[in-house]
């Protein structure tokens, strides 16, 4: 008589369809224009302010949409952040990094092809990032260009 080996825990012997996750019933947003509806509808969720969708496409390899905004304080930058971070995990995108939630001044998430940067208003004018992947008008990269389109999707 032969026996089978015990089935591990939280096995089974149905497969999950392609591309689906433990535990997230729904799966990965289809690309990132999903995700980029996901995260815009946090930030307004959470009523972030001067949110500028830039295009980076032609710029960069590290993403393809960069996103800034500000919040009006750290506790309400922090909690911007989260919200992001909240609703990408529930659509199925995990962020490969936050950086700066502790001081809550700067709060990057990286969510592979889209970058969120929340930042406070003096820190956001310090540094001007929307000055760095500006391109002329029209272009990929431009501010307005990817303003355009986010309104269009």
């Amino acid at each position: 008589m032969t026996t089978r080996p015990a089935a591990r825990r939280g096995t089974s012997s149905r497969s999950r369809p392609k591309g689906s996750r433990k535990g997230s019933p729904k799966g990965p947003p289809k690309g990132s224009a999903a995700l980029l509806r996901v995260v815009t509808a946090a930030l307004e969720d959470m009523k972030a302010v001067n949110v500028q969708v830039i295009d980076v496409r032609g710029l960069t390899d590290v993403a393809d949409t960069l996103i800034i905004a500000s919040g009006t304080s750290d506790r309400h930058v922090r909690s911007i952040a989260e919200r992001v971070i909240e609703q990408a995990k529930a659509s199925g995108m995990r962020p490969l990094g936050t950086e700066g939630r502790r001081e809550g001044e700067w709060v990057l998430v990286d969510l592979q092809d889209i970058v969120v940067h929340v930042m406070l208003p003096r820190i956001r004018e310090f540094y001007a990032l929307e000055r760095l992947w500006e391109s002329p008008a029209g272009e990929p990269g431009s501010v307005h260009a990817s303003a355009q389109a986010a309104e269009r999707t």
